[in-house]
């Protein structure tokens, strides 16, 4: 199951794209694509292949040449919308992906669905989106092209969910999960949370992407969460903190951001529990990998389920993340 996402940058802007491609390399993203809108911006891929690991995937829309010149310039992957491109062209982007041996991914979207879709199944319903999709399988293995990997996107939850559930019936090729246009990160994460995660509980699903308005390094955190939650890749620290209450005595809400900042981009899994009291906060930390339970300007430092040593306020930042970080290095060695 990996995690996808997107630049929002120029892609002609090779050092701004290759920057933000190398951030959400850091953060745990493991494809990228790319916006490639003109020329000049399939000029630019063999630039930015030279300084960034991840695979890039190249995002083509109405104009067929780009898809082929992409291909050309050594992108590992396209996505091209068939809402927006001539059947015939799609057959010529088909035979030099065959040639190259580069994935495709099929990218229906609810708006952009073909016309006559629209007309005939009243709006981008969930059917509308599974026969777009099944056309153009038609298309690519009429040319004897099988690297496939679909996408079913919609805004609306629902209408997303349904659409993979019926695809899935109907297919074995990859299926790429997203709520496209989600908006900012509280829709976003809730959107996702609900459309992708129901998706992965039900077995549907081989790839995903958290859409996010705004920076796109705010979606890797999200999609190895509900990955976590659902115990389907346990990467990257969990952490548990409470909501706080009355009885609360520490700044529970600064010590979990610090020592969620300190641990972006770690892959490496450990259940880390922030207690902000001693009524749930000792059971709580006993049952992570390694957990304070705070009280007044004091907490118990917890290590696989056992209270090893009190700690002021102060110090359980440098400490906590000293205890973590010689954590993770145990489990390398091992």
């Amino acid at each position: 199951m990996a995690v996808q996402s997107m630049t929002n940058t120029d892609t002609r802007d090779v050092e701004a794209t290759s920057a933000q491609i190398n951030a959400l390399d850091e953060a745990g993203c493991e494809i990228v694509r790319i916006a490639v809108p003109d020329n000049d911006a399939v000029q630019a891929i063999p630039e930015i292949k030279k300084r960034i690991h991840l695979p890039l995937v190249a995002d083509i829309h109405f104009h067929y040449q780009l898809a082929i010149d992409a291909i050309k310039q050594g992108v590992d992957g396209i996505r091209i919308n068939p809402g927006n491109i001539d059947k015939e062209k799609i057959r010529e982007i088909v035979k030099t992906a065959k040639e190259r041996r580069v994935v495709i991914r099929i990218g229906v979207n609810a708006g952009s669905l073909q016309k006559d879709l629209a007309q005939e199944y009243g709006g981008p319903t969930a059917e509308a989106l599974v026969v777009s999709a099944l056309r153009n399988i038609e298309i690519f293995e009429d040319e004897g092209f099988d690297l496939i990997k679909l996408s079913l996107k919609s805004s609306d939850v629902p209408t997303m969910i349904e659409a993979y559930r019926l695809i899935a019936a109907k297919t074995d090729y990859p299926l790429h999960l997203g709520v496209t246009e989600a908006g900012t990160l509280v829709d976003a994460a809730i959107k996702s949370a609900l459309g992708i995660g129901m998706l992965l509980y039900e077995g549907i699903g081989d790839t995903i992407r958290v859409s996010v308005t705004g920076n796109p390094v705010h979606e890797i955190p999200l999609a190895y969460s509900i990955l976590r939650a659902l115990k389907i890749r346990m990467v990257g620290p969990e952490i548990v903190s409470c909501p706080t209450c009355g009885r609360c005595q520490i700044d529970l809400l600064a010590l979990t951001q610090k020592i969620e900042n300190a641990l972006i981009g770690r892959k490496d899994y450990l259940k880390v529990a922030l207690m902000g009291c001693v009524v749930n906060g000792p059971g709580e930390a006993a049952d992570a990998d390694i957990g304070i339970a705070g009280g007044r300007g004091f907490g118990m430092l917890f290590k696989k389920g056992k209270a090893t040593k009190k700690i002021a306020e102060k110090n359980f930042v440098p400490v906590l993340l000293e205890e973590i970080n010689s954590m993770l290095k145990g489990k390398k060695e091992v």
